[in-house]
């Protein structure tokens, strides 16, 4: 891993090539492993350890950005003449800001997010937490796949103007499917603490839903009642995310246009950007350097507030909407610049039913007749503005009759609009730290939505 003062030092010469008005750099990387599995055995075990250098200089009010994966001298000197070279054929920007300086942005607070017990990981380690995997998986008379992974990254982020920001980060993940004869099970987690990870645990978990969901039988797609668990919850609202940046409204590509500060949702749904969570994972500082704030982009179904980069506050400050979209200010949820995303809230937590969360077994045993859904996947967004989403149910899709998981059934199609089921969320479960396959983790509870709009069956 690179130290502190190797960080320093990249910089200090990254600098030393550069003739730019100002200079910035974004060094990433460090040691990743994996360790996959297929037919209860493990096929493949890889490790690395890499670093990429972005450097963005900026001169008369134009930037550019170039990036390389070697640290010597000769391809640091190459990246800033190639961005340099690139600045200077670009239009000049009216709306870039300098880079900030220590005195214009506080001081990001502490966030430990690096746990030795994750670092230590061993392929040896790996390969015995896959070995209980694959005895669930045998017991169960199944077949396994999936993955195990370790990591610990660095992020750093240094300017000409003296702001320095780094962030070391360890993580871990399991993600495992239990194939069955006609039936499949699935579980999938992910921690910056391994001693979080749970894998024959998860495995039992993903083994018990294929066999309880073996000869599925078909019922007839409409509009039920559904328990979504947590990866699902989470693949669904990872698509409205996005239009929480300020850029999104400015440009018109947001389904909150003309929607800020009214109650679109039900009064039980309130959503948080907060890196700080206990449950949440990454840097506390943005593209910039600039500390992530805590955010209130939901509350009680109203829709409160934006997050911002440093020119998209400006810009949005000088807009005619700008009395219209709560406060607006920088709160750290700038991309790198330059880039065409402006900004977007990355640590969602949503709130779970507090003193009233259900678990998914008290969800299950208050509906008379409903279906309860592992996952969810090949997602796509139909209608952007009111947020209709198609996609399918899989690994693991249950009927639940009287109370109770009557077998499985075959998937569905879906065609949902994330606002007709924010606003029929009839139970909440306790926010979890959720893993799925289309969309960044988030803090989410298990939720009970009525009215969900099954359009087809599909062919498994």
């Amino acid at each position: 891993m690179l130290s502190p003062e190797r960080i320093d030092d990249l910089f200090s010469r990254i600098r030393r090539f550069s003739s730019a008005d100002e200079v910035e750099a974004i060094i990433a990387g460090g040691r990743s492993a994996l360790t996959r599995f297929a037919n209860n055995t493990i096929h493949q075990n890889v490790a690395e350890e890499g670093y990429v250098t972005s450097i963005r200089v900026a001169m008369g009010g134009k930037t550019a950005r170039a990036t390389t994966n070697r640290l010597d001298d000769d391809s640091l000197r190459r990246a800033v003449q190639s961005a340099e070279q690139m600045a200077r054929v670009q239009e000049p920007d009216p709306e870039l800001l300098p880079v900030p300086s220590p005195q214009e942005v506080n001081a990001v607070p502490a966030v430990d997010r690096h746990f030795d017990a994750t670092a230590r990981l061993t392929p040896e380690d790996r390969a015995a937490a896959v070995e209980q995997i694959v005895g669930i998986a045998r017991k169960h008379k199944q077949t396994t796949a999936g993955i195990y992974s370790s990591s610990e990254q660095v992020e750093a982020l240094l300017n000409s103007r003296g702001l320095s920001r780094i962030h070391r980060q360890t993580s871990s993940e399991v993600s495992i499917t239990m194939l069955a004869d006609d039936s499949s099970g699935w579980q999938k987690a992910n921690s910056p603490n391994v001693v979080n990870l749970d894998a024959k645990r998860l495995a039992e978990i993903a083994a018990e839903k294929a066999a309880k969901s073996a000869h599925p039988t078909e019922v007839q797609p409409g509009k039920w009642t559904v328990v979504l668990e947590p990866a699902a919850v989470l693949d669904l609202l990872g698509f409205m995310f996005f239009d929480f940046g300020g850029t999104a409204l400015l440009e018109l590509r947001s389904f909150l246009n003309n929607r800020v500060g009214t109650q679109i949702f039900g009064k039980n749904i309130s959503i948080h950007d907060d890196v700080y969570h206990p449950l949440q994972s990454g840097a506390a500082f943005d593209g910039e350097g600039v500390p992530r704030e805590r955010v209130t982009l939901v509350d009680k179904g109203v829709v409160r507030n934006l997050v911002y980069s440093r020119s998209t506050a400006r810009r949005m400050q000088q807009a005619e909407i700008a009395a219209q979209v709560g406060q607006v200010r920088p709160t750290g949820h700038g991309f790198p610049l330059p880039n065409e995303l402006g900004d977007a809230p990355m640590n969602i937590v949503v709130e779970g039913g507090n003193g009233s969360a259900q678990s998914i077994d008290q969800m299950i045993a208050s509906t008379d007749r409903g279906i309860l859904i592992t996952r969810l996947w090949y997602i796509r967004e139909v209608d952007p503005y009111e947020k209709i989403l198609t996609g399918m149910t899989r690994d693991g899709t249950f009927l639940i009759e009287d109370g109770k998981l009557a077998g499985g059934v075959r998937n569905f199609r879906f065609n949902q609009s994330l606002i007709d089921l924010l606003q029929n969320v009839a139970a909440l479960g306790v926010p979890v730290r959720a893993s799925g396959e289309e969309s960044f983790d988030m803090v989410v509870p298990a939720m009970k939505v009525n009215g969900f709009n099954f359009t087809e069956l599909t062919k498994f």
